[in-house]
């Protein structure tokens, strides 16, 4: 009797833990941005750090950031950037972050190799893959609305 009142309270705890159908999921919706029965998909993530390189023309330095800039617009605007953003100063020499919405590394290393302060060497990108949320990109069609100025 001890062993069938074991086995059923285990049976019990496991069903406690059992994955239930969402009742709000949109088919077409997941599908359309690639994700998996959890919401979720593959990306690849890069922390920018402070590159080898020291350009001494501030012109120069304010050009390839603006490029850099322009290629962030351009790469978001194709589908191929979902998150950039600067990081606050630390002791690391970490200078921001980007999440491609690419399946590979390689694809996010020519991504960013069209990056002109990536291509000058002032900056250069740690690149990880990284699983998460296939609603990510979402977010930009509401940051546009709230986006008073553009860079």
């Amino acid at each position: 009797m001890k062993n069938i009142l074991s086995c059923f309270l285990v049976f019990i705890g496991l069903s406690a833990y059992a994955q239930t159908d969402n009742p709000k999921y949109d088919k077409a919706l997941a599908e359309s941005l690639g994700g998996d029965d959890y919401g979720m998909k593959m990306y690849v993530f890069c922390i920018l750090k402070t590159g080898t390189a020291k350009i001494e023309d501030k012109s120069k330095v304010n050009e390839l950031f603006r490029g850099h800039m322009e290629n962030i617009g351009r790469l978001a605007s194709e589908g191929k950037l979902t998150v950039a953003g600067p990081l606050g100063k630390n002791d690391k020499n970490y200078r921001g972050l980007f999440i491609f919405n690419v399946k590979t590394i390689a694809e996010a290393q020519a991504l960013l190799k069209s990056d002109p302060v990536v291509a000058a060497g002032l900056l250069e990108g740690e690149l990880y893959e990284w699983y998460g949320s296939a609603a990510l990109p979402e977010y930009l069609k509401a940051h546009e609305k709230i986006e008073k100025k553009k860079p």
